[in-house]
């Protein structure tokens, strides 16, 4: 029988409870339970997740561990690892879990074991980071190089590129790390302008070679090389990571600096293959390897512990209360370190590209709510910026508060003071405040009874906003492993549990659809027809300059 979400008995369950949590407050909800982080709180490895903010009860929790059951998420799991073509959309299996195993067992795809091309391009990866490294890659010119440029886009970026910068403190001397994939000539221009071509090496990361963004970078990256040192230089500055190695070979890069990866590796989940080449450079291989290792006890923890301990599925479990019964249309990021900046911007990838779609499975458009909006933004900056509309803004806002124990750059008086913002926050959004603790507050101070009256208005927080904080040990490569892994498992159970495909992205390729078609029109080479009125005079508007 279909799987349909708001068939299950569970989701009906959850729909009438949810009629009864919706007036009551968290305040309410810790006062009758003093060990309520205790019974709402999970430990996996170096992380802690506490989801005692949550407006949920014990009751709350085992009807949405029963929509997991009814929603089998153990038979997908399954099928994941056993190499169905679980993509259906495009006939793909989804394998990325395989790129950082470390088993003997095999991985078949179509009934071959894909861990021998795995391990081989790992080897390659690790030769090259060490020639790199050694400096016995040497540009065209016989210098060492300095500097690593990786031009891609999506998943060719924001993987490598977030986890470069959460993990700069580990980066090796001497060797930097830039990213290019914006269109916009601004972001390779300013990129190349700080470096020198002599000692700069290109990665150039496109499965088919012929993604537009990332191949008019490459070429104009490709000139800038060339008018310095010549076209033989190409060889040496260059490298791929690309399936398509006849359009590698016309671009002049050699087969042998050519890094594999497999059509099972969707784009958005290939970090762990060789698009994450930037990062083995950027960090040296072997805590490249811990980061794989990070990935890999996720992956074990996900796929063998029960529902009630498994941290993606109560993640992906919590999502589906807040979005489909509680209402929220968003939820907030909180990283509480600098270092995982990228990170709002990476999930956002992973999250709404993955999941945000109205079609199911079965090809029927969907009743109820997918992929809430994402956002947010590195704290403490955030609570100078919008925490004003969490707090007093009406909208119902889950809040994902992630924090270290230990600081990766340990300067005296930041830490303590960063731990406290976020706990504080927290307790705010959870506690809020009352009038009459407001009114008490302000008569304490010295204010008059008018000025209590016109001023107490202003200053009460309705409070009862769920959150959901990660508290990590430090971030090194094993831990970031682990909580990227953490947040892949949890998209993939949220499209189960949505009953819908998380690894197409037709949405994407529709807007290149449309691109390809215009651009001949702006560069003069067609005529401007066919288009709507509002798009044929942005064209003429800007043609006339």
């Amino acid at each position: 029988m279909t799987y349909c979400p708001t068939a299950a008995p569970a989701w009906q369950a959850l729909t009438a409870h949810a009629a009864q949590i919706k007036p009551r407050h968290l305040r309410e909800l810790f006062a009758e339970d003093d060990q309520r982080f205790q019974h709402f709180s999970r430990s996996q490895g170096d992380l802690l997740l506490d989801f005692s903010k949550q407006r949920i009860t014990a009751e709350t929790l085992t009807l949405l561990q029963g929509l997991w059951r009814e929603a089998d998420v153990p038979g997908w799991i399954k099928r994941l690892r056993g190499g169905e073509a679980i993509n259906h959309t495009e006939g793909r299996a989804v394998l990325h879990t395989a790129l950082r195993r470390s088993g003997p067992e095999p991985v078949l795809f179509q009934g071959k074991d894909v861990m021998p091309d795995i391990r081989r391009v790992l080897d390659q990866m690790q030769e090259f980071c060490a020639a790199v490294h050694s400096g016995d890659w040497k540009g065209a010119s016989g210098e060492r190089i300095r500097d690593v440029v990786n031009i891609g886009i999506g998943g060719s970026d924001l993987g490598a590129r977030m986890a470069s910068l959460a993990l700069v403190a580990e980066q090796v001397p001497d060797l930097h790390v830039h990213y290019v994939s914006n269109l916009d000539g601004a972001h390779l221009a300013t990129t190349l302008a700080k470096l020198h071509p002599a000692t700069t090496l290109f990665i150039v990361a496109s499965k088919t070679f012929t993604t537009q963004e990332t191949m008019q970078n490459a070429r104009s990256a490709r000139d800038w090389v060339v008018q310095k040192l010549g076209e033989k230089a190409v060889a040496h500055h260059f490298v791929a990571v690309s399936t398509n190695h006849a359009e590698v070979a016309k671009f002049g890069i050699a087969p042998q600096n050519v890094f594999e990866f497999w059509d099972w590796v969707g784009g958005r989940f290939s970090l762990w293959s060789a698009i994450g080449l930037p990062l083995a450079l950027a960090i040296g291989f072997e805590k490249f390897s811990q980061f794989l290792a990070g990935a890999e006890a996720m992956d074990k923890h996900f796929f063998n512990a029960p529902v009630e301990e498994n941290l993606p599925a109560t993640l992906a479990l919590l999502e589906v209360w807040n979005t489909n019964f509680l209402g929220a249309a968003t939820r907030v990021l909180l990283p509480y370190s600098q270092s995982l900046e990228v990170l709002v911007s990476y999930l956002q990838q992973l999250e709404m590209e993955s999941n945000g779609k109205q079609v199911d499975r079965d090809g029927a458009a969907v009743s109820y709510d997918t992929a809430p909006i994402l956002w947010g933004e590195s704290g403490t900056n955030g609570q100078h910026a919008f925490y004003q509309l969490i707090h007093q803004g009406g909208s119902l806002i889950p809040c994902e508060f992630l924090v270290l124990k230990e600081a990766d750059y340990p300067l005296p008086g930041h830490h303590e003071m960063l731990l406290a913002n976020c706990f504080a926050q927290s307790d705010a959004l959870m506690r809020g405040k009352t009038v009459e603790e407001v009114r008490a507050e302000m008569a304490a101070s010295g204010l008059s009874p008018e000025a209590v009256d016109a001023l107490s208005p202003y200053r009460v927080f309705p409070g009862n906003q769920p959150s959901t904080t990660l508290l990590m040990s430090r971030l090194t490569p094993h831990t970031l492993g682990q909580l990227i892994a953490l947040y892949e498992h949890k998209v993939f159970t949220l499209g189960v549990l949505w009953n819908l495909n998380s690894f197409d992205q037709w949405g994407v390729e529709f807007g290149k659809q449309l691109a390809n078609k215009l651009l001949p029109m702006l560069e003069g080479k067609a005529t401007v027809t066919g288009l709507d009125s509002s798009t044929a005079g942005l064209i003429a508007a800007c043609k006339e300059n």
